[in-house]
């Protein structure tokens, strides 16, 4: 199994936050091969702010991944946005531990360069993202109810 190297950062004025030992699990279940990633949790000014700096997008996103190398191993940053997060936990009516699962899951694999801008990419993802999730206990996350 591949090593991880994890770092949190909370930084988020938002309780009922995953820890840092749920982070790696879920981490540690998409990586294929070691990993040095931070995770940092935010509200919604600083996703606001880097969606709008990085992708020209002047709102919030759920997660925002940050590659910065592959050689000698995967390396990059996740940023999850918390009120967004919980926002959608509540309209698809999951538990917000499976979604923040789903999406730390859906970080690393944008980390190990996997996309969904392309139909035939985000087939692939999502199906991945479906088998590790399942593997974790989760269900599918894109069944919503």
């Amino acid at each position: 199994m591949p090593n991880l190297h994890l770092t949190t950062q909370f930084v988020s004025e938002h309780t009922n936050l995953p820890s840092k030992q749920q982070f790696a699990k879920w981490a540690k279940a998409a990586l294929n091969v070691d990993t040095e990633v931070t995770i940092r949790v935010v509200d919604e000014k600083e996703g606001r702010e880097l969606n709008s700096m990085y992708r020209g997008k002047d709102y919030a996103t759920n997660v925002l991944t940050f590659p910065l190398t592959e050689t000698p191993h995967l390396m990059g940053d996740i940023i999850i946005c918390v009120p967004v997060v919980e926002s959608e936990a509540q309209f698809q009516q999951k538990s917000l531990e499976a979604h923040y699962a789903h999406l730390t899951v859906h970080g690393i694999l944008h980390l190990h360069g996997y996309d969904h801008e392309i139909e035939a990419q985000a087939e692939l993802m999502e199906s991945l993202e479906i088998s590790i999730l399942a593997k974790l206990g989760y269900a599918n996350p894109y069944l919503v109810m």
